[in-house]
């Protein structure tokens, strides 16, 4: 058998894996996704006329909700991979990785199951926040065919980059507990983003801040997909930011996991 089909081989069982653990045990999944499920109620039925008004959209709510759905959508792939955090942690922690290390299995197949499940449970989540949205009046009827394509694949791509830094998140931290506090950037960085007001509504000194840190310029990008706004030099931006954290994540993972062998 070639190295390359025992990767896929492994790494296909570590999935499955992966999974049945997620089916098994969700309330850690679920925990994380009623966060932005109930930021999203929140801001819509309590502040909804309030912010709609403050970004133009005079007293019809519908125009917040169509701001912040975006958001909110990147916001749910960050709290889906805390989970992941805890996971790798937990491995790392309870001696399977040990077991692991001592059959014929290819090494790099244990965090690659990780990253696969965990972009697919971002997915799903990512599903199921957009149903309450729709349920809640988001409409998108100004995106194309392809519009839709390459918000998928933009949703796919960042899950991918918060998975891999996550992975190596898990992977430094000495438990579960640990490594959900080390996550916890994944949730911050969203809300000093333009989740929910525009960046010309900060003050001037903080702009920057919220402008270039990677949440802003995907969730404009997303934004300017499902809505047919301007996306301007935002797509490139993402685009940057999803290759960079996705390079730095699996590099960084791969030297913990690998030094940890020795």
């Amino acid at each position: 058998m070639s190295n390359l089909t025992l990767a896929a081989r492994n790494s296909s069982t570590m999935l499955r894996r992966n999974l049945l653990h997620a089916r098994r045990y969700p309330s850690l999944t679920l925990n994380l996704l009623l966060t932005p499920i109930m930021l999203l109620l929140l801001f819509v039925y309590i502040f909804g006329d309030t912010m709609s008004a403050g970004i133009g959209g005079g007293a019809d709510r519908s125009a917040y909700i169509a701001y912040l759905v975006p958001g909110l959508v990147l916001m749910t792939i960050g709290s889906t991979t805390i989970g992941t955090a805890v996971s790798v942690s937990n491995d790392m922690s309870e001696g399977i990785i040990a077991r692991f290390r001592t059959m014929p299995i290819h090494r790099g197949s244990v965090i690659t199951g990780h990253v696969i499940g965990s972009v697919l449970q971002s997915v799903v989540s990512v599903v199921l926040v957009g149903a309450v949205a729709a349920a809640i009046g988001f409409r998108s009827t100004d995106a194309t065919a392809l519009e839709w394509l390459a918000a998928f694949a933009l949703i796919a791509l960042f899950a991918t980059a918060l998975t891999w830094i996550a992975v190596g998140m898990g992977l430094i931290s000495p438990n579960a507990e640990a490594a959900s506090n080390n996550a916890l950037p994944l949730i911050f960085l969203p809300l000093i983003s333009s989740t929910f007001v525009p960046i010309d509504a900060m003050p001037g000194w903080f702009r920057p801040i919220a402008e270039y840190q990677p949440f802003t310029p995907a969730i404009e990008t997303l934004r300017g997909l499902l809505l047919g706004t301007e996306i301007g030099h935002n797509g490139w931006l993402a685009l940057a930011w999803c290759l960079a954290l996705s390079t730095l994540g699996y590099f960084w993972s791969k030297s913990v996991f690998n030094r940890d062998a020795k």
